[in-house]
C-alpha cells in the first residue's frame, strides 16, 4: 500500500482508467460478436458504422493503438463484405 500522497492518487487514477478501458474494450468485443452473427447485410452495414465509431473513440482515448484500430476496421469490413 502506498504511503505517499501522489502514489495514492496514482493508484486511484490507475483503477479509474482500468475500469474505463475495460468498458471500452468490452463494447468493441460485443459489437464484433454482433457483427459476426448478423445475417442481414443491411443491418451488418449499420453495425459496421457503429463498430468504426467505437474503435475510433477507443483510439482517441488511448485504449487502442491506431494500427490495431486499422486492423480491426479491416477485419470488420471483410466480415461485412462476406455477407
Amino acid at each position: 500500500m502506498p504511503n505517499i500522497k501522489s502514489a495514492k492518487k496514482r493508484v486511484r487514477i490507475a483503477e479509474e482508467n482500468r475500469k474505463r478501458n475495460k468498458s471500452i474494450r468490452t463494447r468493441i468485443k460485443n459489437i464484433t460478436r454482433k457483427l459476426r452473427e448478423e445475417k442481414d447485410p443491411k443491418k451488418a452495414e449499420e453495425l459496421l458504422k457503429v463498430a468504426y465509431s467505437a474503435v475510433d473513440k477507443a483510439v482517441k482515448k488511448g485504449v487502442l493503438h491506431k494500427n490495431t484500430a486499422a486492423r480491426k476496421k479491416a477485419q470488420f469490413n471483410r466480415l461485412v463484405k462476406e455477407k
